[in-house]
């Protein structure tokens, strides 16, 4: 697919990860306000990917970010551009409050506007604004997802990337997850996931690239991927 003006555009993208070719010259556009997937099994290189545009992983070939090159920036230059990665395993501060890891999502912002995000985050997760107080380590597995993604929207991102954000959520939460994903893109910000629930991320997906084994096997919109029982089974082990 032909984008006019991508907000976020991989061309050749190699990487390596932990000593291993993990990307072999991807190619990949993500237009404003789109939702768009990266599926594929275990070890396809979707986690790899998303590392790599944030800074994260040593690379070869380019990254633009609103027709600007940001290959090779440092993680908290391309963060302060508006890109925000919800890692795998949420990373968030054990021992701190949801507050103080909410703020700290925001510690590079700088003015009066600095916090207005938070408004966002209560809005998405009323749950948060219940347990500001707690320390993150005592929330429930759904609620520490719902603290990552806050933590992430405090950066006031244009693009967020989610790392498998259904990942060790009891099933009654999952649904709350993608809900607040659809509302997110509806405030304008554009998404990137990874996700393993291909049924949930495809019904809110624009478009979905399948990986295997590093490179991009199929790109489409995300109904047609879905649809595919020959893509299900030959790329999605489904």
């Amino acid at each position: 697919m032909s984008l006019e003006r991508p907000l976020l555009e991989t061309r050749r993208l190699f990487a390596h990860y932990r000593g291993l070719a993990a990307l072999h010259g991807l190619d990949l556009a993500i237009a404003p306000g789109e939702i768009v997937a990266v599926v594929g099994a275990n070890g396809a290189g979707k986690s790899t990917l998303l590392r790599a545009i944030a800074g994260q992983v040593a690379i070869s070939g380019e990254i633009f970010f609103d027709g600007a090159p940001i290959a090779g920036l440092a993680p908290h230059r391309i963060s302060r551009l508006g890109i925000a990665l919800v890692p795998e395993g949420r990373r968030l501060f054990p021992r701190l409050a949801v507050e103080d890891n909410l703020r700290l999502g925001a510690y590079a912002r700088r003015g009066p506007e600095r916090f207005r995000p938070l408004d966002l985050v209560f809005e998405l997760f009323p749950r948060l604004r219940e347990r500001l107080r707690q320390r993150a380590e005592t929330l429930s597995g759904g609620e520490q997802q719902m603290l990552a993604i806050g933590r992430a929207l405090m950066t006031a991102p244009r693009l967020l990337m989610l790392d498998e954000p259904s990942q060790g959520i009891m099933p009654r939460l999952v649904d709350d997850i993608f809900a607040a994903i659809a509302r997110i893109r509806a405030g304008g910000v554009t998404i990137l996931i990874v996700e393993q629930r291909l049924a949930e991320t495809l019904a809110i997906a624009d478009r979905a690239y399948v990986m295997q084994t590093g490179r991009i096997v199929l790109a489409g919109a995300a109904g047609a991927i879905a649809g595919n029982e020959e893509v299900r089974r030959a790329y999605l082990g489904m």
